[in-house]
């Protein structure tokens, strides 16, 4: 068979989603084939050397793994890559590598924002705002207040540089505790979980979604948290569980809660959470900016410029933890 002369891309996206912008760039250096579903990804895989997954919640690469036959190299463009690690995969010599750092500051600018308009009780502003009502009251000073990152990986290291700027120590939770890191007062391991949240006044979800985080945040966590504290999930949706979540906002558990991911999304339009005084509310978009899409694209030809060069990968995901390490390039 003659191979061809250019490396093979294929781009999953979700169904309807549109193509990339910047994939110009791509056809100049390889053949582009598309896929949205499984059906398409079983033509499209045969030959393929390299994919690039658009589609962050795709069950589709499982379905047609069975057709890779010269796949080496999976570029997902999101910071979670949960959905792509199956059994069959892990176990492969496929690489993978996700779109780290691109998203980094934008979401730390959001968990600052969410954090400053819970102290400065803005949801409830623009509530009396839509009535006409004029009401004055007294809110909370952020200073001093204490932020606990669960997930101290690249995107939790903004949020502690952010917090820390403007008075508000920061602790992290992590895989490998240190007492000693530039951007958080300490880093706990994952054993002093439910210590740490004892202490502090904003929890901050930033860690990926992977079978030990699966359901942390569930009634012993919150029971284990401040009544006066907030929590903030820019993570993944299923690291909390949203019944017991909802108990704990109605009994006063914790103050409130600013969630960007939920375990179903979108999210239903009768769900309990949409009436809820104490939550604010985000459809995952709390990493993207004008231009983010380009972002990712380019981020990609940056890595295949690498791979096509026989040059190491960054942003390499660890396959058995599901997330990138924090040794690789930011």
């Amino acid at each position: 068979m003659t191979q061809p002369s250019k490396p093979v891309v294929t781009v999953l996206t979700a169904p309807g989603e549109q193509e990339p912008p910047g994939m110009e760039a791509v056809r100049s250096r390889a053949e582009v084939r598309f896929a949205c579903d499984e059906q398409t990804l079983r033509n499209t895989l045969p030959g393929t050397d390299v994919m690039m997954v658009t589609d962050f919640r795709t069950e589709a690469l499982k379905a047609a793994w069975g057709s890779a036959d010269r796949l080496r190299w999976i570029h997902a463009t999101s910071a979670g890559v949960d959905a792509l690690m199956f059994d069959e995969l892990i176990s492969s010599d496929v690489v993978v590598t996700n779109a780290r750092g691109i998203f980094d500051r934008t979401i730390a600018e959001y968990v600052l924002c969410t954090i400053l308009m819970f102290a400065k009780d803005f949801p409830g502003s623009i509530r009396l705002q839509m009535k006409h009502e004029w009401k004055h009251r007294d809110t909370e000073r952020a200073q001093g207040k204490q932020v606990l990152v669960v997930g101290a990986g690249s995107i939790g290291r903004q949020i502690g540089r952010l917090v820390s700027a403007i008075g508000m120590p920061a602790h992290g939770i992590a895989r490998t505790p240190r007492n000693e890191d530039p951007d958080f007062v300490a880093v706990h391991g994952h054993d002093s979980l439910y210590e740490q949240l004892s202490h502090a006044d904003f929890v901050v979800i930033a860690a990926p979604l992977t079978p030990q985080t699966e359901g942390l945040f569930d009634a012993k966590a919150f029971s284990a948290m401040k009544p006066t504290a907030r929590l903030i999930n820019i993570g993944r949706g299923p690291i909390v569980k949203t019944d017991d979540l909802i108990t704990a906002l109605r009994n006063g558990e914790i103050a409130g809660a600013g969630l960007d991911v939920f375990e179903e999304e979108p999210l239903p339009k009768d769900h309990p959470l949409w009436d809820m005084d104490n939550v604010t509310m985000t459809a995952h978009m709390a990493g993207d900016f004008i231009g983010w899409k380009r972002a990712l694209t380019d981020q990609f030809l940056e890595n295949f410029d690498r791979w096509h060069g026989g040059q190491e990968l960054f942003n390499l995901v660890d396959k058995a933890l599901g997330y990138a390490g924090s040794s690789n390039p930011a």
